[in-house]
C-alpha cells in the first residue's frame, strides 16, 4: 500500500474508525499523489519569473487557444475556459455550491460536512461511491422502482448485491416497512450496507412526505445503533423540483452528524436542477457521523475521491464549471428558475388532471407522483413493451417500459397543452393492443 494511503488510513483509524471499515479494498488503497499537480499549484503560487510545470500552452500571458472557438464565447475569459480545472473543481463554484446547500435545506445549519467536490455530474458521483465503498457481494438497498444504471454502476462493476424493496405499499405511500425489513436483514447479514435515497425518485417521480422521511432516518439510526455501518447516499439528482406535500429537503440535512456509524454522502448535479444537462456538472460532498467538527476524516475522504477522480477522469470540464458558477452568481438566477418550476409543476399537476378520466380506469392505474420528472402508469391488460413499440410505431409517441407492467412517462418534455393528448394516444394504443 502507498505510504500516502497508510497515512489517510490512520487519520480514519483515530478519529472515526468506523468510516475506515465502511471502505472497499479499492477505498482503502486510494490517496492523492504528491506529483505534477501538486508541484504545478506551488509553481502557480511562487513561480513569478517562468512557470514550467502544467501541460498546457501559453501565449501572451494567458492560455493559447484558437480564435474561431473564442469568438464564439466572447462574454468569458480565456482564463475561464481553457485551463484545466483544479482536480476538485473551482473553489468559487464549490463554495457557492456549499452556499446554496445550506440555503436550500436548513436542517444542514450547524452541521459539519465537507465542501463539495466537483464531479463530472451526478453518475460519476455514484461512481465514486461505488468505487470508494462497494466490495464484491456488498449490499445496497434500493427502491425496486428505481434507475436502471444502478444495476451497471454498482452491480456490474463492483459486483454488489441490489437489495430491492417494494417502493410503495397497497394504500399508495411509500413503504417504510420495507425498507426497514431489508436494511436489518443486510445489517445482520453483512454487518454494513450502502443505502440508495433517490428522492424525487426517477422513475416513480415520488417524494416521501416528511413522517416518511424522519421514519428513513429513524431506521438507518436503529441499525446504526445495533452495530451495522451505513453509508447513506442521497441521489439528490432532481432536488427542488417539489410540487405536493413532499419533504422540500434532502434527508443529508438529518443524516449528518447522526451517529458514528453513518456516513452521509449528497450527490447533486446542476445538471438537472439548473437544466444544463449538457453541461455535466456535479457535486459530491461528504458528512461524518460525530456531532463535532472532524477536519482529519473530511480531509481523509476528500483526498481518497481525489484520487480516484485522478486515476480516471484527471478533472472535470472547466468551461461548464465556469458557466454554471456565472449563473449562480446572476441576480436573475432565483426568479428565472422559479419560473422555470412553475412550468414543470404546471405539467405534473395537469398530468394529475388528466388522469382524473374515469375512461383511463380500465387500461392502468398510475402510481403516486409528487415531484421530479416522472410519473408512472401501471398497465392492467397489455405489456408494457408491446405497448411502447406500438406507441411508437403507429402514433409516434416514445415512452419507456420498466418490467412488463409499468411505463414511464417524462412529463418533463412535454408542453402542459399537449398532455391530455399525450395520455389519449397511450390509451387509444392499449385499446389497438386489447
Amino acid at each position: 500500500m502507498n505510504p500516502l494511503a497508510s497515512e489517510l488510513n490512520e487519520q480514519l483509524a483515530q478519529h472515526s474508525p468506523h468510516v475506515l471499515e465502511m471502505l472497499s479494498d479499492l477505498g482503502k488503497n486510494l490517496f492523492f499523489p504528491k506529483g505534477i499537480l501538486t508541484q504545478s499549484a506551488e509553481a502557480k503560487d511562487k513561480a513569478h519569473k517562468f512557470n514550467a510545470t502544467i501541460g498546457i500552452a501559453t501565449e501572451n500571458g494567458g492560455p493559447m487557444f484558437l480564435k474561431c472557438i473564442q469568438d464564439k464565447l466572447p462574454a468569458f475569459e480565456p482564463k475561464d475556459i481553457y485551463p484545466y480545472a483544479p482536480p476538485a473543481g473551482k473553489p468559487e463554484l464549490r463554495s457557492l455550491w456549499r452556499e446554496k446547500m445550506l440555503r436550500e435545506n436548513p436542517s444542514l445549519q450547524g452541521k459539519h460536512f465537507s465542501t463539495p467536490i466537483v464531479t463530472n455530474a451526478l453518475t460519476h458521483g455514484l461512481s465514486i461511491v461505488a468505487d470508494m465503498f462497494m466490495d464484491e457481494g456488498d449490499h445496497v438497498i434500493s427502491p425496486d422502482m428505481m434507475w436502471g444504471n444502478y444495476n451497471l454502476t454498482f452491480g456490474v462493476r463492483c459486483k454488489a448485491i441490489v437489495k430491492k424493496y417494494p417502493t410503495f405499499t397497497v394504500a399508495g405511500g411509500l413503504d417504510v416497512d420495507a425498507f426497514k425489513a431489508v436494511l436489518k436483514n443486510t445489517a445482520k447479514e453483512k454487518g454494513k450496507a450502502v443505502v440508495l435515497l433517490n428522492f424525487p425518485n426517477n422513475p416513480s417521480g415520488y417524494t416521501p412526505t416528511v413522517a416518511e422521511g424522519d421514519a428513513i432516518v429513524t431506521a438507518i439510526k436503529e441499525v446504526a445503533e445495533e452495530g451495522c455501518n451505513v453509508v447513506a447516499v442521497t441521489d439528490d439528482a432532481y432536488f427542488g423540483l417539489f410540487f405536493e406535500d413532499t419533504m422540500t429537503e434532502s434527508l443529508y440535512g438529518k443524516l449528518a452528524n447522526m451517529h458514528p456509524r453513518v456516513l452521509a454522502v449528497k450527490l447533486d448535479g446542476a445538471t438537472k436542477e439548473e437544466y444544463v444537462w449538457g453541461f455535466r456538472t456535479g457535486f459530491i460532498t461528504f458528512a461524518d457521523g460525530n456531532d463535532y467538527e472532524n477536519e482529519p476524516v473530511i480531509t481523509a475522504l476528500e483526498k481518497k475521491a481525489l484520487g480516484i477522480i485522478r486515476a480516471t477522469i484527471s478533472n472535470c470540464p472547466h468551461p461548464s464549471q465556469t458557466f454554471v458558477l456565472e449563473a449562480l452568481r446572476s441576480p436573475q438566477f432565483l426568479e428565472q428558475k422559479e419560473q422555470k418550476f412553475q412550468i414543470m409543476k404546471g405539467r405534473a399537476l395537469k398530468v394529475k388532471e388528466v388522469l382524473k378520466n374515469e375512461k383511463f380506469a380500465n387500461a392502468w392505474d398510475f402510481y403516486p407522483f409528487n415531484s421530479g420528472y416522472f410519473m408512472c402508469l401501471k398497465l392492467k391488460t397489455v405489456d408494457a413493451e408491446k405497448l411502447r413499440v406500438h406507441l411508437l410505431d403507429k402514433y409516434g409517441v416514445g415512452t419507456i417500459s420498466i418490467g412488463k407492467t409499468d411505463l414511464r412517462i417524462a412529463f418533463s418534455c412535454i408542453a402542459e397543452q399537449n398532455i391530455a393528448e399525450l395520455f389519449d394516444l397511450i390509451y387509444q394504443a392499449v385499446q389497438d393492443l386489447s
